[in-house]
């Protein structure tokens, strides 16, 4: 079959070329979606604000890219592909100058809700200018498990080329790089595309924006709720009890409008399909167990005392993991596999990866130990992603296919969202709780206390330090002894549960008698990534 040339570029622009700097494009922008997650301490202390802070700004470049993820095809209807295209990485470079430039924590929060909007519009773009130039079915999945599989692999890849960039200059820096990293995309795509419209122009006048800002400010709210709700002793804080009740009303306007309007911003009849609602379980249990890795990280971090160059390289197993699991799974679903010999082994990769860190976590321990068990973590997230979205893609006809791939965007920011805010429960519960049963357990009386305290200050004076100091030294050291012990405790018992849920999601699998009746294929060559 001889492939479709689409008059998006000109002649003299070879097809692979075009392809490669298609996806190039999207790499800033995935680049800077976790970026500040990389190192949470420097973008912390570089704007002043508190981990919190941090968080939340990721979740609202996050909010936005899901939020105006269904409008932004009225806007790539309205503008020629080469319009939009400059248009909105224009847009992305200036907002970057503007994060590159502030050190002001409310300055950044609008910025990145507006970066994650334009993250949706130059994904879209081309993605979709990609999908367009495949006519079979086969190119298409390879395309989504390319655009997915760089998704993915965002968080570890992030941590490996910026962790010493980073290090040695102000957080700001990677902001700068990202600018210059659209700059030779950006020019050859400029030469090399045309003015060609696919459709027929539709004008601005009757956007859905009411929608866009009801369902926007929903995910703003969740986002807030999540990271910092445990802060704030969740309802106990009229700021959490407000935002739980604006999230309600919200909701009920936004079901309200969508059924009463002729076009829906997400037309919610694609809940009426079993399978579709069965992926979409199965897609936020990944995302929770997936950012679980989080832990692991803060870990290595704060009781092996690995610094970030260490981690980002230590990471690089997990990063495998993940491209191989891409692979893996792109070729069963090429072949047309059944979903549960994808899901399974992906899900039993994740709950292999839990045990081992169960049983791994200490307060002394060799990093070796944690190779495997970090390439397991990824080669399950791997399997599971794309052949998932590809199945609630699939689950519904192909006119709803775009709300369908909206649904799944929105519920992989709430499984974010979830992940964060149960992190952050179990942190800040479980430390306590084991800190005050260790001081129960523990007293000045005790053998074992009173022979820690003596080898320490007899360590201490030997070095030097006056035998007053050496003991209120030693009584310190007792106490960090005990908060290590009640974060390994933690780790160990968030761990714990998400063996559960995974032992629990593996048996809905094996049982569930559906799971059969819906191909994995990409029916529209139109549709964009979810």
């Amino acid at each position: 079959m001889v492939k479709r040339q689409m008059p998006f570029f000109k002649k003299w622009a070879p097809e692979w070329l075009v392809k490669i700097i298609l996806f190039s494009m999207t790499l800033p922008g995935i680049i800077i979606f976790f970026l500040p997650l990389t190192n949470i301490n420097a973008a912390a202390g570089y704007y002043g604000g508190e981990p919190a802070d941090i968080q939340f700004s990721v979740a609202l470049f996050y909010a936005g890219y899901v939020g105006f993820y269904s409008l932004e095809r009225r806007f790539f209807s309205f503008l020629a592909a080469k319009e939009y295209f400059l248009l909105f990485t224009t847009l992305q470079i200036v907002a970057c100058l503007t994060c590159y430039f502030t050190r002001e924590i409310y300055v950044l929060f609008p910025v990145r809700f507006i970066q994650g909007m334009l993250f949706a519009g130059n994904v879209n773009l081309s993605l979709t200018l990609i999908f367009t130039r495949l006519n079979s079915e086969r190119g298409r999945e390879i395309s989504f498990s390319v655009f997915f599989g760089i998704l993915i692999c965002a968080l570890p890849f992030n941590n490996l080329i910026t962790a010493d960039l980073i290090d040695s200059y102000n957080f700001n820096i990677v902001y700068k790089t990202a600018i210059f990293s659209y700059l030779p995309g950006l020019i050859f795509l400029t030469m090399a595309m045309t003015n060609y419209r696919p459709n027929v122009r539709f004008h601005l006048y009757k956007l859905d924006w009411q929608s866009f800002a009801v369902f926007s400010a929903i995910l703003v709210l969740v986002g807030y709720i999540a990271i910092f709700g445990q802060e704030y002793y969740w309802l106990e804080d009229h700021r959490i009890l407000g935002s739980v009740i604006g999230i309600i009303v919200l909701a009920v306007i936004s079901i309200f409008r969508q059924n009463s309007i002729k076009r829906s911003y997400i037309d919610l009849r694609v809940f009426r399909y079993r399978n579709f609602k069965v992926g979409l379980l199965i897609l936020f249990v990944m995302y929770i167990c997936r950012f679980a890795s989080g832990i692991t990280n803060s870990f290595f971090a704060t009781e092996l005392h690995l610094d970030p160059f260490y981690i980002s390289y230590i990471n690089i197993f997990n990063l495998s993991g993940l491209v191989f699991g891409v692979i893996i799974a792109c070729c069963m679903v090429l072949q047309k596999r059944n979903i549960r010999y994808i899901w399974g082994p992906g899900f039993l990769m994740l709950l292999l990866f839990h045990v081992l860190m169960y049983y791994s976590f200490d307060v002394q321990a060799d990093e070796f130990n944690y190779y495997i068990p970090l390439f397991l973590q990824g080669l399950g997230v791997g399997l599971i992603m794309v052949p998932t979205i590809i199945f609630i893609i699939s689950s519904v006809p192909a006119s709803i296919g775009p709300s369908a791939a909206a649904t799944a965007l929105a519920i992989r920011y709430f499984g974010f969202c979830a992940s964060i805010a149960l992190i952050n429960f179990f942190e800040l519960f479980e430390k306590s709780r084991h800190y005050n049963a260790f001081q129960d357990h523990l007293s000045a009386v005790d053998p074992s206390v009173k022979d820690f305290l003596h080898k320490q200050t007899a360590k201490l004076m030997s070095k030097g330090m006056l035998e007053d100091h050496a003991v209120k030294a030693s009584n310190k050291l007792l106490v960090g002894r005990m908060n290590a012990q009640g974060h390994v405790r933690f780790a160990m018992d968030y761990y714990e549960m998400m063996v559960w849920l995974l032992a629990g999601t593996l048996l809905l699998i094996i049982l569930f008698p559906y799971l059969n009746r819906t191909a994995l294929y990409l029916k529209s060559r139109r549709l964009s990534p979810a």
